[in-house]
C-alpha cells in the first residue's frame, strides 16, 4: 500500500496529467519526441521506427527479468516526463501494472504494444485462465504487428513526422518478415524428432507455435514462482525418455534450475548437454551481436539449431 501511495504521489508531483499539446512533435532534432519503453525489445523497435526525431529511454537493460522488475522512483519520474510510454502488456511487467493504470487515468500517452496484435493471435496460458502468454516477440510475424502499431502511435503523437514513422515501420516490418521466413526454413531443416526446446521458463511458446517446435519450460510463463523438486524430476524424466540432446539456459534467469534438471537426467542414465544461452526476456549487452531485436533472434536461432543437432 505504501508503494502504491508513493507512486501516486510521484505521478502527481511530476505533473502526469493531460499534455497541454497532445500533438506536440519535435521542434528540431535537438528536441526529439521523448519516449520511454520498458523492455529492451520494445526500446529497440521504437528507436528503429522513431529515427532521429525520437529520444528513447529503456528502463530494463540486458539480462533484466521483466516479470520481477520493480520500478524505481527515477523510473516513475522518467515515464511521467515522457511524451509517450510503451510497455509490453499481457502482465509481462507484472509489478508495474498499477503504475501504467495510474498514468492512463491521468491522461498520459501510455500504450501496451500487444494492443497492436489481434487477440485471436494470443497464446493462452495453461496455468492462468483468462490471461495470455506475453512473450509475443518470439513469433516474428507478431512483432511485425507490433512494429506497425508503434509507428501508428508515434504518428498520432507527432503529426509533423507521421509519414516518416509509418514509412520506417513498414520497411522494418518487411525486414522482420524476411527473418520470419528464414527462421521457418532453419527450423524445417531440423529433424522433427529433434525439434524439442527445453528452456529455463516457458518464454518460447510463440516460437514453438510459429515454427513447429515442441517447447518445455522448467518454470511457467512467469518467473515469479520458482520451480520445485517435482517440476525438476518431471522435466528430467521427459528429457531422459525422449533422449533430448540439449537444454538451454536463459540470459535473464539463473542457470541453477536447468543445471538441476541436467543432474537429475544424469541420475537416470542419460547425459543431456547445455546447448548454450538463449536471450529470452531481454536483449544482449552492447557488442554481443544480440543487442538488437534482429540480432537477438538470429543469435537464438544459431544457438538452437546447433544445440538441437548436437551429436547428430
Amino acid at each position: 500500500m505504501y508503494r502504491i501511495s508513493l507512486i501516486v504521489l510521484l505521478l502527481t508531483v511530476a505533473g502526469c496529467g493531460p499534455s497541454t499539446d497532445p500533438t506536440r512533435g519535435p521542434v528540431s532534432e535537438d528536441e526529439p519526441l521523448r519516449v520511454v519503453a520498458t523492455t529492451s525489445m520494445i526500446a529497440d523497435v521504437v528507436r528503429v521506427v522513431g529515427g532521429p526525431t525520437v529520444d528513447v529511454t529503456g528502463l530494463m537493460g540486458p539480462g533484466i527479468d521483466p516479470h520481477l522488475y520493480k520500478a524505481s522512483e527515477g523510473d516513475v519520474a522518467r515515464m511521467s516526463n515522457a511524451d509517450i510510454v510503451f510497455y509490453n502488456g499481457l502482465h509481462l511487467e507484472g509489478k508495474m501494472v498499477e503504475i501504467f493504470a495510474q498514468m492512463a487515468e491521468r491522461g498520459k500517452d501510455v500504450h501496451a504494444v500487444t494492443e497492436g496484435i489481434a487477440p485471436g493471435k494470443y497464446r493462452e496460458s495453461e496455468l492462468f485462465a483468462g490471461n495470455y502468454d506475453p512473450h509475443v516477440w518470439f513469433d516474428l510475424s507478431l512483432w511485425q504487428d507490433v512494429t506497425r502499431y508503434v509507428g501508428d502511435r508515434l504518428a498520432d503523437r507527432d503529426s509533423v513526422h507521421a509519414a516518416q514513422y509509418r514509412r520506417r515501420a513498414a520497411a522494418y516490418a518487411d525486414t522482420i518478415a524476411a527473418l520470419h521466413t528464414w527462421t521457418a526454413a532453419k527450423m524445417d531443416g531440423i529433424d522433427p524428432s529433434l525439434r524439442v526446446l527445453i528452456t529455463s521458463h516457458d518464454a518460447f511458446g510463440y516460437f514453438g507455435r510459429a515454427y513447429g517446435v515442441e517447447v518445455r519450460g522448467l518454470q511457467g510463463i512467469s518467473t515469479a514462482s520458482e520451480a520445485g523438486t517435482a517440476d525438476v524430476q518431471e522435466l528430467a524424466e521427459f528429457v531422459a525418455d525422449r533422449r533430448i540432446p540439449s537444454m538451454f539456459v536463459e540470459s535473464s534467469i539463473s542457470p541453477r534450475g536447468i543445471e538441476a534438471v541436467r543432474a537429475a537426467v544424469r541420475d537416470k542414465g542419460f547425459d543431456v548437454q547445455i546447448g548454450g544461452t538463449l536471450y529470452g526476456d531481454a536483449l544482449g549487452p552492447a557488442g554481443s551481436g544480440a543487442d538488437t531485436y534482429l540480432g537477438m533472434m538470429r543469435a537464438n536461432i544459431a544457438t538452437i539449431t546447433a544445440g538441437l543437432q548436437h551429436g547428430n
